[in-house]
């Protein structure tokens, strides 16, 4: 089996990078719950939402790196150790 594995690998990374792209988008997909694009039009709707919510001003972003600041602060997490 790990002899099969390697010689897809091999000749999966022989192919063009646009090639490769979808070999790993067909990948990804096969992967999927059965109901994923449900799922992901759901989360298109909810990231719509959200900036709806910041264009009218009832919401105010956050810098990325703020909120793991205090993500960090509040759990006690060394960013050293990201196990906590």
């Amino acid at each position: 089996m790990l002899n099969d594995f390697d010689e897809i690998l091999k000749g999966a990374l022989s192919l063009p990078p646009s090639e490769r792209a979808m070999l790993a988008d067909d990948l990804q997909q096969s992967l999927d719950s059965p109901n994923q694009t449900q799922i992901d039009a759901l989360w298109a709707e909810e990231a719509e939402r959200r900036l709806r919510e910041i264009e009218e001003g009832r919401v105010e972003a956050i810098d990325g790196e703020l909120v793991m600041q205090r993500l960090r602060s509040r759990f006690k997490i060394d960013k050293t150790n990201r196990t906590g």
